[in-house]
């Protein structure tokens, strides 16, 4: 079995071949080595929910259900992509999903803003402001135009390279690229300028 490697992200957590090796192992059934790519990974998968979640109680949460998700669907993780990309793409599906909980409640019970409690705007995170503007971008991208999500998502917020997120996505290059290339068209409108 493969031994957690000391990298500079911490003593746990795994190199991106070690944790291949452990997701292959687990993939097979290796229930020791399923306990040990979750452990180690929890840093990072908390870390890559926040690219798309600017609260990190919110971040937090989406990457228990990352790591949920990963336990229960390890055995469908094939090695035909690197485990990086396969992990990338629960990331962001279980954010997404979050994000549309948290805006269901939200919408739900609306939250009265009492005034010693209201955010001064000059104080608020731009960059939690855009990641707000991109979910939102996100969610309005897949009621209008589904299938140029994933191009999107892969390339620009995953930041997979081109050939690798055209493979995730079942498409060809040429393809995936026109469908990024009308994403970011449809979406730059739908993002505030900061």
């Amino acid at each position: 079995m493969p031994a957690l490697r000391s990298t500079s992200r911490g003593p746990d957590v795994p190199d991106e071949a070690t944790a291949e090796d452990l997701a292959r192992s687990a993939a097979a059934g290796d229930r020791e080595a399923l306990d040990r790519l979750l452990t180690g990974l929890r840093p990072e998968v908390v870390r890559r929910c926040g690219r798309f979640l600017p609260c990190r109680e919110d971040a937090e949460e989406a990457a228990q259900d990352v790591l949920l998700q990963v336990a229960r669907h390890i055995s469908g993780f094939e090695g035909r992509s690197r485990f990086s990309t396969w992990l990338h793409t629960v990331v962001a599906n279980c954010c997404r999903q979050k994000y549309r909980e948290l805006k269901r409640r939200a919408a739900e019970r609306p939250a009265v803003i009492e005034p010693a409690e209201h955010v001064d705007p000059r104080t608020t995170s731009v960059i939690a402001g855009f990641r707000v503007d991109l979910l939102e971008a996100l969610d309005r991208l897949e009621r209008e135009h589904p299938h140029l999500v994933a191009p999107l998502v892969y390339r620009d917020v995953c930041r997979l390279d081109y050939a690798e997120a055209a493979e995730r996505a079942g498409i060809p290059l040429g393809t995936f690229k026109s469908r990024l290339h009308e994403a970011r068209k449809r979406v730059r409108p739908w993002l505030r300028v900061y």
